[in-house]
C-alpha cells in the first residue's frame, strides 16, 4: 500500500504565502539622517516563517530598492536574510503595493523603521491591500513603526480596522527616548489610540506582542520574531486547504 505525499493528503494545509511590506522613505525628517526599513524587523520574521515551511515575499510603497536602516552585521539572521538569493532579488527591485494581488496572500506583515511614518499611513494601495486580506479572512500584522500602515485603514463599513482592537506599537515614550518625538510626523501609539485601538505598552525596548484574533502587532525590534510566531499560531487555526 503506497503512502501519499503530504501535499496529496486530503485536507492538508498548503504552505502559507506571507507578504512583508517595506517603506520606501529614506529621509529622517529634517535631521539630515537617513532611514528606511529596519532590517531585523523583516529578517527575523522571514527566518521564523520560512523555517516553518512558508513562503515570504516582499513589496514596498514605491517599488524598486527600498532604503535600509538598523542593519547589524553581528546578527547572523540579518546576514542570512540579505544573502538569501530570493530575498536579494526581491530587495533589488521590490514590487509596489499597487502592483500586488492581495488574493495571493494569507497574511501581510508590515515591517517597521522610521521611514514608515512618512509613507505608510497615506498609501492608498497599502490600505486597500490590507483591507482585502483582512476581509477575506487573512492575517494582518505589523511590528514597531510598521503599524503606521494601519492608522488610516478603514473596512468596507467605514470603521477603522484597529478600532476596538488590542494592539502594540512603538510607544510614545520610546520615541522620546530615541530623541525623535519632534521629528516624526505623528506619534504612532497615540494615533492608534485616537483611532479607537487599545494600545498595550511594555517597558521601553522590551518585547511585546499582542494578538487580537487575526491582528498581530509588536512594539519594537525585540518583538519581531514573536510577531512571526503568532502569525504561525493563527495560520495553524486557519483553513488553508485551497
Amino acid at each position: 500500500m503506497s503512502v501519499p505525499a503530504a501535499g496529496d493528503i486530503a485536507g492538508a494545509a498548503r504552505p502559507a504565502r506571507v507578504l512583508i511590506g517595506l517603506t520606501s522613505h529614506g529621509k529622517l525628517g529634517e535631521t539630515g539622517r537617513t532611514t528606511g526599513f529596519y532590517v531585523s524587523e523583516a529578517a527575523h520574521p522571514w527566518q521564523v516563517l520560512t523555517a516553518a515551511g512558508h513562503q515570504v515575499e516582499l513589496a514596498s510603497v514605491a517599488g524598486g530598492e527600498p532604503p535600509r536602516d538598523g542593519f547589524d552585521a553581528d546578527d547572523a539572521i540579518q546576514g542570512a536574510f540579505l544573502a538569501d538569493p530570493a530575498i536579494a532579488r526581491q530587495l533589488a527591485a521590490t514590487r509596489s503595493f499597487a502592483s500586488v494581488d492581495p488574493d495571493r496572500y494569507d497574511a501581510v506583515l508590515f515591517a517597521g523603521g522610521h521611514g514608515t511614518m512618512w509613507d505608510f499611513p497615506n498609501d492608498t494601495a497599502a490600505a486597500a491591500l490590507t483591507r482585502r486580506i483582512w476581509e477575506h479572512g487573512g492575517i494582518v500584522a505589523a511590528v514597531c513603526h510598521g503599524p503606521a500602515a494601519l492608522v488610516n485603514v478603514t473596512l468596507s463599513d467605514g470603521t477603522y480596522l484597529v478600532a476596538g482592537r488590542d494592539v502594540a506599537a512603538f510607544t510614545d515614550d520610546e520615541e522620546r527616548a530615541v530623541g525623535l518625538a519632534e521629528t516624526v510626523p505623528f506619534l504612532l501609539a497615540s494615533t492608534l489610540a485616537a483611532r479607537g485601538a487599545r494600545h498595550h505598552p511594555a517597558p521601553n525596548f522590551t518585547a511585546q506582542v499582542v494578538r487580537d484574533g487575526r491582528l498581530v502587532t509588536g512594539q519594537n525590534p525585540a518583538s519581531a520574531a514573536g510577531v512571526a510566531e503568532q502569525i504561525l499560531a493563527v495560520l495553524a487555526e486557519v483553513d488553508r486547504r485551497a
